[in-house]
């Protein structure tokens, strides 16, 4: 049973990703770590609406940040989706799903 700190990890992590321009994000995140300004010109975002979507990916744990001089580069947060990955994967072993029993 998973405690109260993981159930949040697990909903904001899976509401962060709802979003396609934080999903495109994720993806370019794959293969390497990315400069802001590198992102806003692959997403063809402004910097400000980018920043956005970076903050509600940073407070789902999904990527991690670091500044050198005045940029920030971001790359993903492994761990967290190691967490939703797990989430997911306890659903393999449900037998099988009962239908519903008939309302009187």
């Amino acid at each position: 049973m998973q405690t109260t700190t993981q159930k949040t990890q697990v909903w904001t992590g899976f509401k962060s990703l709802a979003d396609p321009l934080r999903l495109q994000v994720i993806e370019l995140l794959r293969s390497q770590e990315l400069c802001v300004c590198e992102l806003c010109e692959k997403l063809e975002v402004n910097q400000s609406k980018l920043s956005f979507h970076l903050k509600n990916l940073k407070d789902a744990d999904l990527i991690r940040s670091r500044q050198q001089g005045r940029w920030m580069y971001y790359s993903l947060n492994l761990a967290q989706f190691a967490i939703l990955e797990q989430y997911l994967a306890e659903f393999k072993h449900l037998g099988e799903i009962l239908p519903a029993s008939k309302c009187e």
